[in-house]
């Protein structure tokens, strides 16, 4: 089940995934098995990364960060332009404590 995130944990991550580099890039052939496999194993490694989307069109974007934000089950924190970052928090020992 993905994470539901209120406004003020969205911004802290927001803060948090400033500095960081795009982990996942998706490319022509779009969200595959094998992207929501890496995608999954780096959540899992990180809990909060960027994904970057190689895709002309918005619409095509968002429906590759929407296809990709389902099928790991995580939380889209923010997207902007063909960057987007996600977070999910691990299944034990979280590394990020959230605010309240």
């Amino acid at each position: 089940m993905a994470p539901t995130l209120t406004s003020a944990q969205k911004r802290y991550l927001r803060g948090l995934a400033h500095g960081l580099k795009p982990v996942v890039l998706v490319g022509g052939k779009g969200v595959t098995d094998a992207l929501v496999a890496e995608t999954a194993g780096a959540l899992e490694i990180h809990e909060l990364i960027k994904v970057k989307v190689a895709a002309e069109d918005r619409d095509a974007r968002d429906l590759a960060i929407g296809t990709l934000v389902d099928a790991v089950q995580a939380a889209l924190v923010a997207r902007i332009g063909n960057v987007a970052v996600l977070y999910r928090p691990r299944a034990d020992k979280p590394l990020i404590a959230l605010p309240r």
